[in-house]
């Protein structure tokens, strides 16, 4: 049994990680063996996640010192095993569905993100999800799409300013 002290210290350890972690994935993992737990942990440190395991009630404590987790307090029960995501929030979600396709465990459970909770039916959309680099990137592709039409047709060949400004002079006409 943990003294007090030692539940303090965990439990300011656990408000750190909250509070610098942009998501928080849940998992089950009941009937794991030792060496499928470290080959996920494995995993997700190769994928810049954190994963540890931590007492459900000291969980509950950090989040409630912090606020804004009480969504997720029906599900920290059984036990559980904490994934905490920073930056790609997509990243501990790719990791589960990859790890599972090999294995039945571990059972998602849930995740929370900006407040929002995510079911443990919802692993296959957090796991298609795009990054937020990706989805940056896709609206400055979008954005930068009229840009270089304009380019490409005065750039093409047999295209001069002169002709461009021709053309939209006979369809004034």
């Amino acid at each position: 049994m943990a003294t007090k002290a030692e539940k303090e210290v965990v439990i300011a350890e656990l408000t750190e990680r909250l509070k610098t972690s942009d998501a928080v994935y849940l998992t089950d993992y009941t009937g794991m063996t030792v060496a499928q737990i470290s080959a996920l942990r494995r995993e997700f440190k190769k994928a810049g996640v954190t994963y540890k395991v931590y007492k459900n009630t000291m969980v509950k404590r950090a989040m409630k010192q912090i606020g804004g987790y009480e969504a997720i307090f029906p599900t920290l029960e059984e036990q559980t095993a904490y994934a905490f995501a920073q930056g790609d929030l997509t990243k501990p979600a790719k990791v589960l569905k990859a790890f599972l396709k090999d294995s039945e465990k571990p059972k998602f459970r849930g995740a929370i993100m900006d407040g929002v909770v995510f079911g443990e039916n919802q692993l296959e959309a957090l796991s298609t999800m795009k990054s937020k680099d990706e989805v940056i990137g896709d609206i400055m592709g979008l954005l930068l799409s009229p840009i270089r039409n304009v380019l490409g047709a005065l750039q093409s060949p047999g295209s001069t300013l002169v002709g461009a400004v021709k053309t939209i002079a006979e369809k004034q006409n």
